[in-house]
């Protein structure tokens, strides 16, 4: 039963002119409201030479799809308002002449955007593999589920360093990043240093980026690769190269030894429950693989692959209850006495 009362006039509805009208405007507001996008994660702000030219790729296509778009919707109107009006032009040689010039016209033009796009592409993919500067950094990236190692790597072995889900990188150099993955495939993804690039299991790849400016840039694994893809993220950290050198100075050294008796007693607590099984930390005889090396954790902006903050608080319950922050995550819960809690959360803190 209709739900208006006889008699009751009927709110006008829009006509497929306006609909016409309003998609025609919308489609130049979006490009708007896209070339607006700021923010740790944006494609649309980048902060090297490979992120801008995918930005500048990304705004010729959406300038020239948003023409296409218009142009299609005018073309459509057209025909729909002539058909209403009845304007039938009498079948003729004429006619057919005129479709066929109009037809060729418009092939020629979608194959000339299609090619000039393809151009575009072709140049853009150039551009990308080259970055200049100096002999680049190396490292390998390592995806877990769902967490991140990271090996510099250097020719003297006891310069190579380990880390986990937080990359520091020099301003300026070029740095040359091997993917790897042992488990499934992940996406290594910093939208605003460079576009996505799969880690496939069995397979090395390869991404070459470089940092125009200082920063704290935001990546993502862009693959789905299970229960917490999405809580699978890291940190690049681009710096002066005199920061950056006394950073990985400071990294390279083994855990410093606790200075008071509540993180001896944290160290203890590490060492005797099943911390020491998944982790390492260098200078102590916790050398495992399983989980990411907690050497100097306490200096780590995040927790859990960038899912919390580094705070003693999250600390605490990431140690004690890691599933209830993470659902299936390989980190088991830790039940652990309120003073032996306290005391770990001071050591781990304590590794800067």
């Amino acid at each position: 039963m209709s739900v208006v009362a006889r008699g009751e006039a009927r709110a006008p509805r829009p006509g497929f002119g306006s609909r016409i009208r309003l998609a025609a405007l919308a489609a130049p507001l979006a490009m708007l409201a896209m070339a607006g996008c700021r923010g740790q994660q944006s494609m649309f702000d980048p902060a090297g030479p490979q992120a801008e030219r995918i930005e500048r790729l990304a705004v010729f296509a959406g300038v020239i799809s948003t023409a296409v778009f218009i142009a299609v919707l005018a073309a459509t109107a057209w025909a729909v308002l002539r058909r209403r009006r009845g304007d039938h032009a009498p079948a003729s040689p004429d006619r057919d002449r005129r479709m066929g010039r109009t037809v060729a016209w418009l092939t020629g033009g979608t194959v000339a955007v299609l090619f000039v796009w393809l151009l575009a592409d072709f140049g853009t993919q150039r551009a990308m593999a080259k970055v200049g500067g100096t002999q680049p950094l190396k490292l390998t990236v390592t995806g877990h589920q769902w967490w991140w190692e990271v090996q510099y790597e250097d020719t003297v072995p006891q310069n190579r360093l380990v880390t986990a889900n937080e990359i520091h990188i020099p301003v300026g150099r070029p740095v040359l990043v091997k993917l790897e993955a042992p488990d499934v495939i992940h996406s290594f993804w910093v939208p605003r240093l460079h576009g996505k690039r799969d880690l496939i299991p069995g397979y090395t790849n390869h991404v070459l980026l470089r940092a125009d400016r200082p920063g704290r840039f935001r990546g993502q694994c862009a693959e789905f690769c299970g229960m917490q893809h999405a809580h699978m993220s890291f940190w690049v950290v681009a710096e002066s190269p005199a920061k950056f050198d006394a950073w990985y100075r400071a990294q390279l050294r083994p855990a410093a030894a606790p200075a008071d008796s509540t993180r001896r007693a944290g160290q203890t607590a590490f060492m005797s429950n099943s911390c020491a099984m998944c982790h390492a930390i260098r200078g102590t005889a916790a050398g495992a693989g399983n989980g990411p090396d907690l050497t100097h954790v306490g200096s780590r902006m995040s927790l859990a692959s960038g899912t919390i903050a580094n705070v003693p608080g999250h600390l605490g319950g990431w140690v004690v209850d890691p599933q209830s922050i993470k659902p299936g995550t390989q980190m088991p819960p830790n039940q652990l006495k309120p003073e032996e809690l306290r005391a770990l959360i001071a050591y781990l803190e304590g590794l800067k």
